[in-house]
């Protein structure tokens, strides 16, 4: 009986034991125990994390490469600030160059070298043929004067601007010293050589443009004549009027001026040279016209010249290929460049 009561307390001490682990464990196929997986302690645990990656930052013109907006330039009372805009990508470039050229006031056998400085359009190609705006200065400035001369050129920013946001046709601008004499280089020098600018466009300029870039080009001058362009502030804007328009209609036929000079020829002149027998056949494409109101030098000058033109000959209908603007303003670059702009977006159209 003793032998008993100690066999049955054996194996109820057994059975607890195996209960015991069997609740800590799982068996698997093969009869074998697998621990229960528990969670790994936190309090200590230092998940290593990715350092975020750095890199130098590459310059950019703007946020965006490339334009936010299509084409949305319009004839204005301000040049905007979009087309004001200097860029760093994507942009044209200038070049300056020297041609040989004559002294035309003294003496046209003496050779001349000149200066000139060359807008080039962003991606200039010279496989294909582009259009040419002949930009003219003042009489107390020279091939400079209008600032085309590196990246910061404001000539240069709008030309950038008009061509990015799709405005206008790339084409070249060309900005001259417009006296044509030996001594071209003094900025006080006899004015004189300023008329005489026409011989030195037509005979040296020009042809040197055709023969070194990528420009429409003929040996008749008069069959790309819609393929050049004139235009200039102050003495360049009488330049355009008495030169572009009155000696060379026959080589150019988009004009711009930009408070052009008291020695322009008044409106009835214009009109009776333009329809001559010499130029009857040539038509105008555009020709416009601004100047500030307050502008003391040169108001009177250019609206006798070209405020009621329209009226003085049929080559010229308002809205149609002729524009005469007049707003608050001086003789000074807040008109010039204002001009520039508008030109710019009407010609080669």
């Amino acid at each position: 009986m003793r032998r008993l009561t100690l066999l049955l307390l054996t194996i109820a001490l057994c059975a607890f034991f195996v209960g015991c682990t069997s609740s800590d464990n799982k068996t698997n196929g093969d009869g074998q125990t697998t621990p229960t997986p528990t969670a790994a302690p936190t309090e200590n645990a230092a998940t290593p994390t990715e350092a975020p990656a750095t890199s130098t930052p590459t310059p950019q013109d703007d946020p965006t490469p490339t334009p936010t907006v299509g084409p949305h330039a319009k004839i204005d009372n301000h040049v905007p600030t979009d087309y004001s805009q200097y860029r760093l990508k994507n942009v044209g470039s200038i070049v300056e160059i020297t041609y040989e050229s004559r002294d035309y006031l003294n003496n046209p056998d003496a050779v001349v070298v000149k200066p000139a400085f060359v807008y080039l359009p962003p991606n200039y190609d010279e496989t294909k043929q582009y259009n040419v705006l002949y930009l003219m200065h003042g009489i107390g400035g020279n091939e400079s004067e209008w600032g085309m001369t590196g990246l910061t050129s404001i000539v240069k920013a709008i030309m950038d601007n008009l061509i990015r946001y799709g405005d206008i046709e790339p084409f070249i601008v060309v900005t001259p010293n417009g006296r044509s004499y030996a001594d071209f280089a003094n900025t006080s020098g006899d004015s004189r050589s300023f008329y005489v600018f026409g011989q030195e466009l037509r005979n040296d300029l020009i042809p040197y443009m055709e023969s070194h870039f990528a420009v429409y080009h003929d040996d008749d001058m008069t069959a790309v004549r819609d393929h050049r362009a004139m235009a200039g502030l102050s003495m360049g804007g009488m330049q355009t009027i008495n030169i572009g328009m009155c000696e060379c209609l026959d080589i150019l036929s988009w004009f711009g001026t930009f408070s052009a000079a008291p020695t322009s020829y008044p409106a009835n002149q214009i009109a009776e040279i333009i329809g001559s027998d010499k130029f009857k056949d040539y038509k105008i494409n555009y020709m416009y016209n601004i100047c500030g109101l307050q502008d003391k030098t040169a108001y009177w000058s250019a609206s006798a010249a070209a405020k009621d033109l329209p009226s003085y000959t049929d080559k010229l209908k308002v809205d149609e290929n002729f524009m005469w603007q007049e707003l608050n303003g001086v003789h000074d670059f807040g008109i010039w460049y204002l001009g520039f702009y508008n030109f710019a977006q009407l010609v080669f159209k």
